[in-house]
């Protein structure tokens, strides 16, 4: 069943598109239509968006399947009934939760996380609007009878640790991850919702403590103090604790057992549960869970360090290439230094890897294509007629000038593999659909390239010219 769980949403302003004067009245009126005594009851549209049907319902909100009338695409719809919440101040801290959320409008852009797309915050009217995931939350992976391959579990954390840092860079701490708030597509992607309990840098309203999921709090939200980044840390590592075994670190019967746990417990290591997991998972699992904040990892860029490490030291004898490992290849190469973590994760979407052994043929002198390469691993030879032009090692791009050509392309040389290497393949009619930031930081890496290029020759013909006039002197 598809699912989209998320407790708040992004407030649109005027700038922003949000519904504001007549459109609000209506978006009103419809929303109000269909709240009969507190309950939810069958709607045909909420403002501009067509209702195609009904995902889900809880106890305050309803979430709806519908269509953009304006561009077309589905979208997922919460629709809040404050009103079932008779005690005024849990109406109250619920609908601030709702306001934190509504805040990221337009902040949080990211391939990991939900995006938001519109919302209405305005007295009986309220709602979100974000894009439709298909797919499910990480829950049913968090029981014993149904645990996922340990290596994707370092691949969802991995992408976890990013999609969180870049939440950190703008100002944004969660401050309740857990599985029922990470949504998985496909075997390994997935998209962080649920930003209603996030602490906002240099937001001027008071946050609302207490909240977050217990078993998933660290030590210092349990104590209600001042929250950094390293509280998700934490709390991203009892996800992965639980994603690796099926259990909690700590098993308690009641809150109160659960804190003092969390505060003064060491838990086993994963592997007493499930003892294939490796000595290394362990180590990170706990560095990520340790109590005391300077033990803790500092940033989220050593946490990913370490599940980079895992991979490329555990999982040695395999043909697969992880997508935590191709992210942190991108990351390495001079041709993509300046591209943000986005656009890398977008050229990771649109490109394909592919192993060579030493000797294979890459290019031929006079094929036909437009595909070109990164060279991501190894050494390959440019040759021409059996000679020797030049050899090209790892970040080095080549087959680029049928792409910046614009048109069907002969290759001028043969393109061979020097040692085994692992390529980058970019296809231009794919990159075409790319964002307009990706194209950009393209062509921008191709300038940087051709300018480099141009240079050596320069000092090439330079020499040639000097070795020549000392010829026809003497």
């Amino acid at each position: 069943m598809a699912s989209c769980f998320i407790r708040g949403g992004a407030f649109a302003s005027p700038r922003q598109g949000g519904l504001r004067g007549s459109k609000v009245d209506s978006a009103a009126q419809n929303a109000q239509n269909c709240v009969v005594s507190g309950k939810m009851t069958q709607m045909d549209k909420i403002g501009k968006y067509e209702i195609t049907r009904e995902l889900g319902s809880g106890a305050t909100s309803t979430v709806y399947l519908a269509t953009d009338t304006f561009s077309k695409q589905q979208v997922a719809i919460k629709l809040f009934d404050l009103k079932s919440l008779r005690d005024p101040n849990s109406a109250r801290i619920y609908r601030k939760l709702l306001m934190t959320e509504a805040s990221l409008a337009g902040k949080l852009s990211h391939p990991h996380i939900v995006k938001i797309l519109d919302a209405v915050m305005d007295g009986d009217v309220n709602y979100m609007v974000m894009e439709y995931i298909e797919g499910s939350t990480l829950e049913q992976y968090a029981e014993v009878d149904n645990l996922l391959p340990i290596s994707t579990v370092a691949e969802i954390t991995y992408k976890c640790c990013k999609a969180l840092e870049y939440a950190q860079y703008q100002g944004v701490i969660h401050r309740d991850i857990k599985p029922a708030n990470i949504l998985l597509q496909g075997e390994t992607n997935i998209k962080i919702s649920d930003f209603g309990s996030a602490a906002i840098q240099n937001q001027q309203t008071t946050q609302v403590s207490g909240v977050g999921s217990p078993a998933y709090m660290s030590p210092e939200q349990v104590k209600e103090l001042s929250l950094t980044h390293q509280t998700d840390i934490y709390s991203l590592g009892v996800v992965m604790y639980k994603l690796l075994t099926g259990k909690l670190p700590f098993d308690a019967s009641n809150n109160f057992s659960m804190i003092y746990q969390i505060l003064n417990i060491e838990p086993p290591p994963p592997s007493t549960f499930r003892p294939e997991i490796p000595q290394e998972l362990d180590v990170i699992v706990r560095r990520a869970m340790e109590k005391d904040t300077a033990k803790r990892y500092q940033t989220w860029d050593e946490f990913a360090r370490d599940l980079v490490g895992f991979f490329s030291h555990v999982t040695t004898a395999r043909k697969e290439i992880f997508d935590t490992e191709k992210f942190d290849t991108l990351r390495s190469l001079a041709f993509f230094r300046n591209f943000s973590d986005v656009e890398l994760w977008e050229v990771l979407r649109i490109s394909e890897w592919r192993k060579v052994p030493e000797a294979e043929y890459i290019l031929r002198d006079g094929e036909s294509g437009r595909t070109f390469y990164i060279l991501a691993q190894g050494t390959v030879r440019v040759v021409k007629q059996g000679r020797l032009l030049s050899l090209l090692h790892h970040g080095d791009c080549f087959g680029e000038m049928a792409h910046l050509f614009e048109h069907e392309f002969k290759r001028s040389t043969d393109v061979v593999a020097k040692s085994d290497a692992l390529l980058i393949e970019i296809n231009p009619d794919v990159l075409v659909r790319a964002t307009t930031g990706c194209r950009f930081q393209f062509d921008d890496a191709f300038l940087r390239m051709l300018v480099r290029r141009l240079a050596v020759a320069n000092k090439r013909i330079s020499h040639l010219l000097a070795d020549q006039e000392q010829t026809e002197k003497e």
